[in-house]
């Protein structure tokens, strides 16, 4: 194999800072050192809040912590960290990425900050087939369950919106239609299964991570990873399409081929995060927006999306977790209340302008 020849240039970018091309045969990657940085400092408060969130209580101080992380210290500080909470924070991190990842793919895509895979029906879609599986089924094929129904509806909204292409109001106003009927479709279910199985599916559909066990968090890193390099190829090509469809197809971009192999990777993701934890809302939704206002990027932004969805996940788990409730609180309903912040903050903010 031979090696790769690789030319590195370096050039002005406005308010971004400079801009370093690399490319060889078949490899072409932009690194932005601001949304490079975001990047990376996004992801070091996300690890941060899950330390916290080891150490929350105080029952196993910070140095046994670390001892347990690293195969030392005692049998019970190892059962606490290893088996209680270390499964339920590296979930909610991958979790949070994936998320974040299908919102910027989903609002690029659809060229509208609302297009995220909670708010045009994709979330409603996974759910609907994961509890398909978890009241019907075996719950081992609950993630092919999500992907089969979330690449379900993703073909209904499509066939709905297809004049749209993908674009505009039209595929927000399909999916959100598609979505409450869905969303129907879940409570009926509800309502046919027996009172156990109907409890822990309703908080499963709030989004929870209180039942994260230590052998979902591989199979979900290993997804959002495998999506993750996926998606970076057909990143450059989506941004392309904001030129339209004939200018970029003047650059040998296939729009059509490119949307589709997009929507995949995006419905893909979003399975990853409803099949592992519950269709956790509003997450996917701000991410995008917020990653792309401290990186001051254009186009997708997916790597910095990801990032801040693993941190606004973790940090509302966290919450979650240390508020005095009298029972667990899912992280749905912190996530919920942060985005209707974040909504009631867009509309004020539109109202001043």
């Amino acid at each position: 194999m031979s090696v790769l020849e690789k030319q590195v240039a370096v050039r002005g970018r406005g308010r971004s800072g400079r801009t370093s091309a690399v490319r060889g045969r078949g490899l072409s990657l932009r690194v932005r050192p601001r949304p490079l940085a975001v990047t990376l400092l996004l992801t070091l408060l996300a690890a941060g809040s899950g330390a916290l969130a080891l150490t929350r209580d105080g029952l196993v101080p910070p140095a046994e912590v670390l001892g347990a992380l690293f195969g030392a210290g005692s049998e019970q500080a190892a059962f606490v960290v290893l088996e209680l909470r270390l499964p339920r924070v590296a979930l909610g991190l991958v979790v949070g990425a994936a998320l974040g990842a299908a919102g910027a793919l989903f609002q690029q895509l659809s060229r509208n900050p609302l297009g995220s895979p909670d708010i045009v029906g994709f979330n409603s879609g996974a759910a609907t087939g994961a509890l398909l599986v978890l009241l019907h089924g075996d719950p081992a094929y609950v993630a092919a369950g999500a992907a089969g129904g979330g690449l379900a509806t993703a073909v209904i909204v499509q066939l709905l919106a297809r004049r749209g292409s993908f674009r505009g109001n039209r595929l927000i106003l399909a999916g959100i239609a598609v979505g409450s009927l869905l969303a129907s479709v879940n409570a009926y279910l509800l309502t046919r299964a027996a009172l156990d199985h109907a409890q822990s599916a309703q908080l499963w559909l709030i989004g929870s991570l209180g039942s994260a066990e230590r052998h979902q968090v591989l199979p979900a890193l290993l997804g959002l990873g495998a999506l993750l390099l996926a998606a970076l190829p057909l990143v450059r090509r989506l941004d392309l399409l904001e030129m339209g469809d004939e200018a970029a197809g003047g650059l040998g971009v296939d729009a059509g081929r490119t949307r589709v192999l997009v929507l995949l990777v995006a419905v893909g993701l979003s399975a990853v995060a409803v099949s592992a934890a519950g269709p956790i809302v509003f997450v996917a939704l701000c991410a995008p927006q917020l990653a792309r206002r401290l990186s001051r990027g254009t186009g997708t932004g997916l790597l910095p999306a990801a990032a801040m969805g693993a941190l606004l996940l973790s940090a509302s788990d966290l919450v979650a977790i240390s508020l005095p409730t009298a029972g667990p609180l899912p992280v749905g309903v912190v996530t919920g209340a942060l985005g209707g912040v974040y909504l009631a903050w867009l509309l004020g903010r539109g109202r001043r302008r």
